[in-house]
């Protein structure tokens, strides 16, 4: 059963001390669960397989795979992102000489420029909510 733990504990780059200080497990527990020399309480098993966001089947068999919620941008990204764009079309707009393949650059080409920004920008993002909230971002 420890191995489970040790796997989730590198699985989400967080160490058992940080585990403990979080969901209120004392190491020594980990410490004797690491050993052998007990298992957890129904009560400890509960608060590790929450801040891991599985079962706790899932924590003493390491059957039923946690799913991943699905990482949205909130409100305040989203403002973020638009006002990056319009400062960013600004620049384009107001450049004398702006060229693209020799020639001037259009609106659409400004536009389309303006887009793989957006869609790159809210890509990177999730990612970062995923990667430096992982506990977050999986199903309940």
């Amino acid at each position: 059963m420890y191995e489970i733990f040790e796997q989730l504990l590198q699985k989400y780059g967080v160490s058992a001390y940080k585990v403990a200080k979080e969901s209120g497990v004392t190491q020594s527990t980990l410490s004797d669960w690491k050993r052998g020399r007990s298992t957890p309480k129904t009560e400890n098993m509960k608060k590790l397989a929450d801040y891991f966001g599985v079962s706790i089947d899932y924590l003493m068999t390491g059957k039923d795979e946690p799913e991943k919620k699905e990482t949205t941008l909130t409100p305040k990204d989203e403002r973020d992102i638009a006002k990056i764009l319009e400062q960013t079309k600004e620049q384009l707009t107001s450049q004398e000489g702006l060229l693209f393949d020799g020639d001037p650059a259009s609106p659409e080409a400004i536009e389309s420029i303006l887009s793989a920004m957006e869609i790159g920008m809210a890509m990177a993002k999730k990612k970062n909510k995923e990667r430096y909230t992982p506990k977050k971002y999986i199903k309940d």
